[in-house]
């Protein structure tokens, strides 16, 4: 087992969360308007969809490691190439934060937990990152290809809510942060670029 490539993967899953984007930056907003125990709720609901995305990519990229090596091969320089589009979506993204709360409606906590839910499940973009994602991280050469795509679902679903979770709590000082420190975007804006591109590069050179 290599726990190199797990530590890796838990770093990366780290900045990501970290990073703004529509997850968390809903997360911080509904923490703000409703109160931490609603951006939790929120919390809770995002991370329990990424159960049925970890599910899908697990049996469907097995599949495909069994049939052949050439096809996991393309797989991983898909999703390489996947990443390296997300990157350029950054580059070319506005790296001002909107924290505007005008807009957040006030919503109940079970509302806000199955929205949560909806939002992951409902949202094909989540199945491709993982399919991008996860390939390269594979830790394992005793472990089944399935438990190895659990093991890391489960680390990203923890990383993910620790991370998301710190968020909610501390979403008052955050939001003082960001409105105070205009050039943090910035410097997040290219946080997520270097990540999305060591990881099409850490997965290109990666083996099964």
């Amino acid at each position: 087992m290599n726990y190199d490539t797990l530590l890796a993967f838990v770093l990366a899953t780290s900045v990501l969360a970290i990073s703004p984007g529509p997850d968390n930056i809903y997360v911080l907003m509904q923490s703000i308007v409703n109160g931490t125990k609603y951006g939790l709720a929120t919390v809770c609901g995002l991370i329990s969809g990424c159960l049925l995305h970890t599910t899908l990519v697990a049996f469907g990229v097995s599949a495909i490691i069994k049939e052949s090596d050439t096809l996991f091969f393309i797989i991983k320089c898909l999703g390489a190439g996947y990443l390296l589009y997300l990157a350029y979506k950054v580059y070319c993204s506005n790296a001002k934060l909107d924290l505007n709360d005008a807009a957040v409606p006030k919503k109940s906590m079970s509302q806000l937990f199955k929205q949560g839910v909806i939002m992951n499940v409902l949202n094909p973009k989540v199945s491709i990152f993982f399919l991008a994602f996860f390939p390269g991280f594979l830790f394992s050469e005793t472990l089944s290809s399935i438990k190895q795509f659990y093991v890391l679902g489960l680390l990203f679903m923890v990383t993910s809510f620790l991370i998301f979770s710190a968020i909610a709590i501390l979403a008052g000082s955050i939001s003082t942060y960001l409105k105070s420190h205009k050039n943090i975007g910035i410097v997040l804006k290219w946080l997520q670029i270097v990540v999305f591109v060591g990881i099409a590069i850490f997965i290109l050179f990666s083996k099964k």
